[in-house]
């Protein structure tokens, strides 16, 4: 039998026709020149930014830089695993993390893989770590209190349900404390939020003992905590604020009240500024790349309150921010105030005169303000900052003067008690009825007779008997969220019958 052997040869031209156009030699390519965490790569031609991308020894990579001849890549383990020469291939995925009820209660690093020795983390569910933002339609005005269970904060600079508030102050002034305080008290709330701390270049000894903190105050079963330890790479760190608020987003999305600390976003700046560096890109104002500011407004406008139509979610976002010498004004401070709708501010000063919390109520403020708070917190707080202000100002002019009237003294006694009723040790979050009943006290004049020093032992006896005495009084305040007539007059009764039983014991 006679073989065609142009039929043979036309069926092996298309053959290799078919073949060469499935075969696309720009899906893989080799690693040019590695170092500091950083690989430039040749041949990846359709990779896009953000795209993941896989070395040898199971190493994934990030790719940040697209130039015309290579393509720049993060690496997300071990660089000195990765060398010249290597193979490189698209993966065609964004960087995700796995996401679900399985990480409540679980330590875990930027990757979402579990670091706390407690076995594998049991969900199929995935989020990429960078999304859009909701937007404006998506949304709806913040107006639901998310109570921190601090004075000073919950009267003064209230939270609300979807607001981004900025925590800035020197460091080791009690920053973190206020965060891990916050996300305490949310124990006891009837619609609790789903709590997650994102640790940003600290030290494992402190993430460790914030974790045990977690655990001893019985809020780990619901808050997560994403660790990135300054030993981590760079990568790592840039990444993990963007896998913590996708954890979040999942919760939000389902309908669900989340709230995530970012402890903090100058660590993550220095760790964006180092990569960015490395990749060649031009360095701007204190050698930080020009898209910073964009680095942290595409992650904190992530932070919404969702339309009821979305479900109603919420995602609170509080930023933490460390300041050189009390430097409020300094670049990455200002971009991050001009991207938040508020900020704590903690002043060294106050810090080391013994006022803890260090609140400045001055330059601290709340851009939701009244919104975020339950009417019966408006009614009586409305009065502290205005007592404050005028307290720092007498202060301030009482050192150059012997001499006052009465009236202004007994309104620098007035702040001076208040100041030293706003004060409050760590991790003793104080129920929002609980508080409103001890500022009720302070700024109606019931404490003005009581020693400046002996404020805190009274306060703390007036809870007592608070919880003891008056659960009913505490209960309509909680039920009601507002003091008519009837409340007030009790609180009134409440304090007279306090102050006699107090004489009576003298």
């Amino acid at each position: 039998m006679a073989i065609d052997s142009s039929k043979i040869t036309g069926i092996l031209r298309e053959t290799l026709k078919n073949y060469a156009s499935k075969l696309d030699l720009r899906e893989t390519g080799y690693v040019m020149q590695v170092g500091d965490g950083i690989a430039r790569v040749y041949g990846l031609d359709k990779a896009v930014y953000g795209e993941l991308v896989s070395f040898p020894h199971s190493i994934h990579g990030m790719v940040l830089n697209l130039e015309n001849d290579n393509v720049g890549c993060i690496l997300l383990g071990d660089a000195n695993l990765t060398s010249e020469g290597d193979e490189v291939s698209r993966t065609g995925k964004v960087m995700s993390v796995p996401v679900g009820e399985a990480l409540l209660g679980r330590v875990v690093n930027p990757l979402g893989e579990p670091i706390d020795g407690k076995g594998d983390i049991k969900t199929d569910r995935t989020r990429p770590i960078e999304v859009i933002a909701p937007g404006v339609m998506e949304r709806q005005p913040v107006k639901e209190p998310l109570q921190t269970g601090i004075k000073a904060i919950d009267s003064m600079i209230p939270i609300g349900r979807g607001q981004r508030e900025l925590i800035i102050g020197d460091r080791q002034i009690g920053k973190t404390a206020l965060a891990v305080d916050a996300i305490i008290n949310q124990k006891n709330e009837t619609r609790r939020p789903v709590c997650i701390y994102v640790a940003i270049g600290q030290k494992q000894s402190t993430v460790a003992q914030i974790v045990d903190t977690f655990a001893r105050n019985g809020a780990l079963e619901y808050t997560i905590v994403v660790s990135c330890t300054a030993s981590d790479p760079a990568a790592l760190q840039y990444i993990a604020p963007y896998a913590g608020c996708a954890i979040g987003e999942e919760f939000m999305w389902e309908g669900k009240d989340v709230l995530v600390v970012y402890d903090d976003l100058t660590r993550h700046a220095q760790a964006y500024r180092q990569l960015s560096l490395l990749l060649r890109r031009p360095p701007g104002r204190e050698a930080y790349p020009g898209d910073v500011f964009y680095l942290h407004s595409r992650l904190l406008e992530r932070a919404c309150k969702l339309s009821q139509k979305n479900g109603g979610g919420s995602l609170t976002a509080l930023p933490i921010i460390e300041t050189q010498a009390g430097d409020i004004s300094a670049y990455i401070p200002t971009n991050v105030i001009s991207i938040t709708d508020g900020q704590i501010f903690l002043e060294n000063n106050l810090f080391f005169s013994g006022q803890r919390p260090a609140i400045n109520s001055g330059l601290s403020v709340s851009r939701v303000g009244g919104n975020a708070q339950i009417k019966a917190m408006r009614q009586v707080a409305g009065r502290v900052r205005l007592d404050l202000a005028q307290y720092r100002d007498l202060a301030s002019f009482a050192q150059f003067s012997s001499e006052l009237d009465s009236h202004s003294q007994a309104q620098l006694a007035r702040g001076a008690r208040i100041m030293e009723l706003l004060k409050q040790d760590q991790y003793q979050p104080l129920s929002v009825e609980v508080q409103i009943a001890i500022i009720f006290a302070g700024v109606n004049g019931y404490i003005d007779d009581v020693p400046k020093d002996d404020i805190r032992k009274w306060e703390k006896d007036y809870i007592t008997y608070l919880q003891e005495k008056q659960q009913d009084l505490l209960a309509d305040i909680k039920n009601t969220k507002q003091i008519d007539d009837g409340i007030k007059a009790r609180l009134e009764a409440a304090l007279r019958d306090y102050k006699g039983a107090k004489e009576a014991k003298v």
